[in-house]
């Protein structure tokens, strides 16, 4: 039965944690899951949290370190010594490690380094450090399983009882040469119930090795491991020496992130920020698109004023103005979100044409079948003018929206821009003013 987390449960441990109870601790907390663990260490202050903390077994730790809110494992890190904070390292993955390190400074970093005594793991540590962090290189760990070509299998299983005192999970062991370069997979099993004296050349594995390399962006790997179905994949250099190893768990990660972070976009935040983020930090990722959208306000105010007369002549006009820019703004979201959702799972557009060509036709059948709907009711409240300019604004302005939907997100991403952007205020904004235009335009042509 999943964890449940109540308010009455966190009143019985600030009880136990003032009283010292360490038998409770031992019967209620520590045989709960790291990631319930850490739930609990999340609602507790500083000193609370330590307190369980250095109750839990070394490998508790390092579990629980990685499931901690962001800004709370910060602050929990930041209140231990360099020594103690070097502890902690030394019982991650490296790439936990090492994502941990980068927020810190050059100064910090080599404090904590210093302080570490598995030489073995600092080095694997700092040589992570150095790939930029979005890269294969920067998402790796430096622990897996390997085995060389020519072993047998006996000193073979020798060697990955070692190999595995560093590796939490074994997912599949990879084959090498004496320049440590990848040649391919070698099943567990098939190790497993070979001959001791079989060599390893005559067990592995070497047709369709998926691999990537360190310099490829983390949207590729998660393509790769996504594709493929792959719960792991080998990092390797430009010489194909094997480096690393990505697991799916980090690649979970990452997706999660670019989601966050093309929401974020999409709802007109600039920057990646917390929930429990200072006031002005909110303001700052708020405010650029709040900008925006003044501006496109102003520009609509600006496009009314112009067309102020023949509103005057004509107030029924004034009554479908909300009509006309909610559609535009809906429908050109809704092309830019699919355009997005594409671009995001790696698909390229063979011809920019044809896919603008979809767009303009699904906007024409759209346009007519709406159009129509807001012909009729027009026409029964008002009169046959009014109907014609209503029906005939809204269908060219649902065509142009579902194509400068379609054709914004695509541009950006050419220019190296995240095309999540075009389907937040950016897009709106522009169909509210463009709209508001046509309409007021396509009137002033039939009125006159």
């Amino acid at each position: 039965m999943a964890f449940e987390l109540t308010k009455e449960f966190l009143a019985d441990i600030r009880r136990y944690i003032v009283a010292q109870d360490v038998h409770w601790f031992k019967e209620h907390v520590l045989g709960l899951h790291s990631a319930d663990i850490a739930d609990i260490l999340d609602e507790l202050s500083n000193e609370e949290a330590k307190y369980i903390f250095a109750l839990l077994d070394e490998e508790q730790q390092g579990d629980v370190l990685m499931e901690l809110e962001e800004d709370v494992r910060d602050r929990f890190l930041k209140s231990l010594s360099s020594k103690e904070f070097a502890e902690q390292l030394e019982n991650l993955d490296s790439d936990d490690a090492a994502d941990i390190l980068g927020d810190l400074s050059a100064q910090e970093i080599q404090e904590v380094i210093s302080q570490m005594e598995d030489d073995s793991a600092a080095d694997d540590i700092v040589d992570l450090l150095n790939y930029d962090e979005d890269s294969a290189g920067g998402l790796m760990q430096k622990e897996f399983i390997q085995a060389r070509l020519n072993w047998p299998v006996n000193r073979c299983l020798v060697e990955l009882r070692r190999q595995a005192e560093d590796v939490e999970m074994v997912y599949t062991i990879y084959v090498v040469d004496d320049q440590n370069r990848l040649v391919g997979v070698l099943s567990l099993k098939r190790l497993l119930f070979a001959k001791p004296t079989t060599k390893i050349a005559d067990l592995y594995q070497s047709n369709n090795i998926i691999s990537v390399k360190t310099t490829d962006s983390h949207e590729t790997v998660a393509r790769v491991i996504e594709k493929y179905d792959l719960i792991s994949v080998p990092v390797v250099d430009f010489q194909n020496k094997l480096v690393g190893r990505i697991t799916i768990d980090d690649v979970v990660d990452v997706i999660k992130e670019e989601a966050d972070k093309d929401f974020q976009l999409a709802s007109g935040i600039s920057e990646k920020v917390e929930s429990n983020a200072s006031i002005w930090r909110l303001s700052r990722s708020r405010l650029p698109w709040l900008l925006i959208g003044l501006l496109g306000g102003i520009l609509g105010a600006q496009v009314i004023s112009t067309f102020e007369g023949q509103i005057g002549k004509i107030p029924a006009l004034a009554f479908f103005i909300p009509l006309i820019t909610a559609m535009g703004g809906n429908v050109g979201v809704q092309s830019s979100a699919i355009v997005v959702q594409s671009l995001a799972k790696g698909n390229q557009f063979s011809s920019l044409f044809k896919k603008v060509s979809k767009e303009a036709l699904l906007g024409l059948l759209n346009g007519a079948i709406c159009s129509s709907i807001i012909f009729g009711i027009a026409f029964l409240f008002e009169d046959l003018i009014l109907a014609l300019v209503v029906s005939i604004s809204l269908f060219a302005v649902i065509m142009f929206a579902a194509i400068f939907g379609t054709l914004i997100p695509l541009v950006l991403d050419r220019y190296r821009v995240d095309p999540a952007v075009a389907t937040g205020p950016f897009i709106t904004t522009l169909n509210d003013v463009l709209g508001l235009f046509i309409y007021f335009l396509i009137g002033l042509l039939l009125y006159s």
